[in-house]
């Protein structure tokens, strides 16, 4: 009759065993209702994050100041108006003259005579087109024209970055709500043969030390579950920060821990990265825009020529209509060269400094080739690593369900005791968070990796 009724209990053990074991890997791959999806995510985060937003800003710039830049190529109109009092009518001394005009004798007796009024109110209109600056207007311009490049590049590169935060942030998010699941089942399963375990030393089928054991799993299984709990809510807080939302927001997110096999080769990501990382387009265009910067300092070097016109109104009262002694309006052209031949070296020094930041420029870039290069090989190996790890926790599940299988079975016999039940609970839990965590990992490394080639995409 006591061997029934083991047989009889243990039979209700396993049997919840394997319905929570089960309920473990029976999670829906789809999410709940209006759950939140990578590229919804993504998009937030860009709408939101202060440094995208500012990259954003850098890129309006850049272009103004290329526009800026054009405008050098343009006529400059300037105008002014100018009221100058005097404190006498101004005059110089005549020592008198007899003429005579078309017949008619004129007689200017010695003396002083007036010239000029004291109001004198000028108003002008002023323009100047420059016609050679030694090939400097043209170099800013193109300088110009790297640095909006430039801006681009990185703000692309600000964006990039983010996406792969983001991405991250929800991978571990999915890993940390499966790694919590296991957790709680593993709780579930342990509280159920600890009851059991109650049981069957109440009525003489198992040693103390036996309900002991179970007793110190369940308390380590409630510790890990704690710990699962934290690390989700840490998970989902990083979230919300990177879409710009409340640390404490609720998240519900859409299930994409999805295996899927990464084809590329070393070499072919080397030469995507080579392509498309921003970051090595920014250093080119540093370069670039330095040799340009070269050019300017050296067009200091020649002449400058320009054309000036001017157009001039006077007047002894604010209506500019002339005076007795001066015309109302007088208009000029005139031809311009200017030359600074000698500023005890000043151009030269400058000169020479464009030039060593051109050569900086120059080798800084090398430094980023290689830099973003040492990132994909480790990004590529650390993915191979992550692929080949999820292979190996897979066919660790696939072993642990086949060892609690045996070890079901042998209890069912009364060949084995609880512990080796227990034990064998134990490995297929962890084998189980194990695989996850590496799915996750696997899943992040191929962000990565596609961060490290500048090529970023929602799974």
């Amino acid at each position: 009759m006591g061997n029934l009724l083991a047989k009889y209990l243990i039979s209700i053990v396993i049997a919840v065993i394997m319905a929570a074991t089960t309920a473990v890997e029976g999670r829906g791959a789809e999410g709940p209702p209006g759950a939140l999806t990578l590229p919804q995510a993504v998009e937030t985060a860009l709408r939101h994050n202060g440094l995208v937003r500012a990259a954003g800003e850098g890129v309006a710039g850049a272009e103004a100041r290329k526009k800026e830049a054009f405008t050098a190529f343009l006529p400059r109109l300037s105008t002014s108006w100018a009221y100058l009092r005097l404190n006498d009518d101004p005059w110089v001394y005549s020592p008198g003259y007899n003429l005579n005009l078309f017949g008619t004798p004129v007689v200017i007796p010695p003396g002083p005579q007036v010239i000029g009024t004291k109001d004198n109110y000028t108003w002008n209109l002023e323009f100047r087109q420059p016609l050679f600056a030694g090939g400097a207007i043209v170099a800013q311009y193109r300088a110009g024209q790297k640095g909006e490049a430039l801006a681009r590049a990185e703000d692309e590169a600000a964006r990039q970055a983010l996406v792969e935060e983001v991405k991250t942030a929800y991978l571990n998010c999915l890993k940390a709500e499966r790694l919590l699941e296991v957790a709680r089942k593993s709780v579930e399963l342990l509280e159920a043969h600890s009851r059991d375990a109650h049981h069957f030393f109440s009525v003489g089928l198992i040693p103390r030390n036996d309900l002991l054991l179970s007793e110190v799993r369940l308390a380590n299984g409630r510790q890990d579950l704690l710990r699962a709990e934290n690390a989700l809510e840490l998970a989902r807080s990083r979230l919300n920060v990177l879409m710009g939302r409340g640390v404490s927001e609720a998240v519900a997110l859409e299930d994409i821990l999805v295996y899927s096999p990464f084809a590329g080769g070393l070499e072919e990501c080397l030469k995507t990265a080579r392509e498309n990382r921003p970051e090595v387009r920014a250093a080119a265009l540093k370069a670039e825009a330095a040799g340009h910067l070269v050019e300017a300092a050296r067009g200091e070097l020649f002449p400058t020529l320009s054309a000036l016109g001017r157009y001039e109104r006077f007047g002894d009262t604010a209506a500019l209509a002339g005076s007795t002694y001066r015309s109302m309006e007088n208009w000029s052209l005139m031809a311009r060269a200017d030359w600074n031949f000698w500023e005890w070296g000043r151009t030269k020094y400058r000169l020479d400094a464009e030039k060593a930041r051109q050569r900086q420029a120059s080798h800084l870039l090398d430094q980023e080739r290689d830099r973003v290069a040492l990132e994909v090989k480790a990004a590529y190996l650390m993915l191979r690593e992550a692929e080949r790890q999820v292979e190996i926790t897979r066919r660790a599940v696939e072993q642990g369900e086949e060892n609690f299988r045996v070890s079901r079975e042998r209890y069912a016999e009364q060949l084995t005791s609880s512990t080796e039940v227990l034990d064998a609970l134990t490995l297929l839990t962890k084998a189980k968070s194990d695989h996850w965590a590496a799915l996750g990992d696997y899943l992040i490394g191929r962000a990565r990796l596609e961060r490290a080639m500048g090529v970023v995409r929602a799974p």
